[in-house]
């Protein structure tokens, strides 16, 4: 009866899993569609982009999965339970690897090979709209260096060695024997993760730039609101004014018939420029003013400012939380060369201790955890749209919604995907406990941090296996920290993120409020562009 009942509660969790898989393509399907120009979206690209985003959002899924398969293993008081055998256990943990291998295998063949390959191919076109075969061709030539960088990511990783031997009078041909020993006991998980590991990193690089910024910029607008568009089409007009009586005033110096100077073109042309840009400013507040989503919107102000401050309120549970963990790590880690890891808590985190507490109540951690992943997407979303994406100092795209050309979308994803891959480690370093172990107990307490000061030379960065006996690592753990250099450069990147987001907060107080057509209007847009306003405000 127990393990039936047993059977039971994994099956309502594997069917909670896949009804989250559902929703998680629902929701790709929208966002992409969004955002994606009317006049400009290709099919390949938009399947492409919704693939991207959902595989990341499914492997982030597979985290609360994880944690609750391993902490059901066992009972309140530390025993395990009848059905969890060695077996059994083995092949559930068999599972979630294997579902781990498929997930981030897809996402390096998405990073590498597909989106390359769809971006360049989309360029090609633009350029030269002749021969299919030629643009494919390029495509692949430009695809083949990311291939390369991926086949060097995975030897790099099958190879590197992570118990270097201490006899010094070993041979060479021995030391190259223990690697592929070592790869082949490791069934390609080592390669795999130092693939994902440094896809995590470049991820970590793209929360700490949007993210962050985020996370301050849409609670803020949210309360500030947007300015009226009553209000900006008067002064719309006022513009307009102005610069046409200034067309008319260098337009009046050739009246005999002298021709304006080169100075004067350039004005003018500038100028004309200028109005037409204030003209369809002026077509887009005048549809905005009248539309229903705008009265709607009005009348939702209050709910706005609530959902404003409870973000606000979020942000800074994370950051304090983030500060407290990293702070813990700082004080009682066992140093740089272990990558700053810490078992146990020393310091007491908000979010560290209400995860256990809900992963008793399957699934409340998961909709905890759902509902993590969807902020950070929409801050990192909110951020993304304020600044557009940029190559340093050079701005490649703009992100605006309905008007998003095919190329900018494909950096969206990809930006979006390596964001949420490095969401997993984020939500390790607001709570490690629940990560690492969910809401295990064990029969015998041990100091941890003394033991691994007291065994920090003989550390494989795998100190897990000291409490194989008394407790089940999560997957996501053997992912995350497998290489000591990664968890080194997670630590100093959380403390880069914090910083970022206490300096986008401060900017975010000092401007001012956004214009309601924010983003929608710029001076590069064609007139057809006009066409492409969303249906709600037509």
């Amino acid at each position: 009866v127990k393990m039936a009942a047993a059977a039971s509660d994994l099956l309502t969790g594997w069917c909670l899993f896949g009804l989250a898989l559902l929703a998680i393509l629902v929701f790709c399907w929208v966002y992409v569609r969004k955002y994606q120009s009317r006049r400009e979206s290709e099919v390949i690209s938009t399947i492409t982009a919704i693939f991207a985003l959902a595989v990341a959002l499914i492997s982030s899924a597979l985290l609360p999965v994880d944690i609750f398969l391993v902490s059901y293993m066992k009972n309140q008081n530390g025993t395990f339970k009848d059905w969890a055998d060695a077996n059994v256990s083995r092949q559930i943990e068999d599972t979630v690897l294997y579902g781990y291998y498929t997930l981030y295998s897809i996402i390096l063949f998405c990073v590498f090979l597909w989106i390359p390959f769809v971006y360049f191919y989309y360029e090609e076109k633009e350029e030269d709209d002749g021969n299919t075969c030629s643009q494919v061709k390029t495509a692949l030539k430009y695809t083949l260096g990311f291939v390369t960088v991926c086949a060097v990511l995975l030897l790099i990783g099958a190879f590197v060695p992570l118990n270097i031997p201490n006899k010094k009078n070993s041979t060479e041909w021995e030391k190259v024997k223990l690697l592929f020993e070592e790869f082949g006991s490791s069934h390609g998980l080592t390669a795999l993760s130092f693939s994902i590991s440094s896809l995590t990193v470049i991820g970590m690089l793209a929360a700490i730039t949007y993210t962050a910024y985020g996370m301050s910029a849409l609670p803020l607008n949210l309360i500030k609101g947007t300015t009226s568009a009553a209000y900006e089409r008067l002064e719309n007009t006022e513009d307009i004014e102005e610069v046409e009586q200034h067309l008319l005033r260098i337009k009046s110096k050739c009246r005999d018939g002298r021709p304006l100077s080169s100075r004067d073109r350039r004005t003018v042309q500038q100028l004309e420029e200028r109005l037409r840009t204030l003209r369809r400013r002026e077509r887009h507040l005048e549809s905005i003013e009248k539309s229903w989503w705008t009265k709607f919107c009005e009348a939702i102000r209050p709910l706005k400012i609530v959902w404003g401050v409870f973000f606000i309120i979020v942000a800074l549970l994370f950051t304090v939380s983030l500060f407290l963990s990293n702070l813990d790590k700082a004080l009682h880690s066992a140093g740089f060369d272990s990558g700053f890891i810490i078992l146990g808590t020393n310091l007491t985190n908000p979010l560290n201790m209400l995860l256990p507490v809900l992963q008793t109540v399957f699934p409340l951690d998961y909709i905890l955890i759902t509902t993590i992943v969807m902020y950070f997407i929409f801050t990192s979303m909110a951020g993304i749209r304020n600044m557009g994406i940029w190559f340093f100092w050079i701005r490649l795209y703009k992100i605006r919604r309905g008007k998003t050309r095919p190329q900018a979308l494909l950096f969206l994803c990809m930006i979006l995907l390596l964001i949420v891959l490095h969401t997993s480690y984020m939500i390790y370093s607001l709570a490690p406990q629940y990560v690492m172990y969910g809401s295990q107990k064990y029969l015998v307490q041990v100091r941890f941090n003394t033991f691994l000061k007291k065994n920090k030379s003989k550390l494989t960065f795998l100190p897990f296996v000291f409490l194989s006996d008394q407790c089940i690592v999560t997957r996501t753990y053997l992912f995350l920290h497998k290489f000591w250099f990664f968890s080194a450069a997670y630590y100093f990147g959380n403390w880069a993120f914090i910083a970022v987001f206490l300096i986008g907060l401060i900017v975010s107080c000092c401007k001012g409020k956004k214009s309601v057509i924010e983003g929608e209007v710029d001076e590069d847009d064609s007139d057809m562009s006009d066409d492409e306003l969303p249906v709600y405000y037509r």
